[in-house]
């Protein structure tokens, strides 16, 4: 059984990418943080897997 390590700063980030009062400037740069982020997790797992990956 796996264990799932929940950040706790990824619900802000959400908040100001996808909230209605930031400047689009700041929702953009959200928005991308949260791409790289996710990237950079999908990356790292793909050594840990046995299917799939990069």
């Amino acid at each position: 059984m796996a264990h799932i390590q929940v950040s706790t700063r990824v619900p802000a980030l959400w908040k100001v990418a996808y909230g209605p009062h930031r400047p689009w400037v700041v929702r953009a740069l959200a928005r991308c943080l949260l791409r790289v982020r996710a990237f950079a997790r999908e990356l790292a797992l793909a050594d840990h897997v046995p299917y799939g990956g990069y």
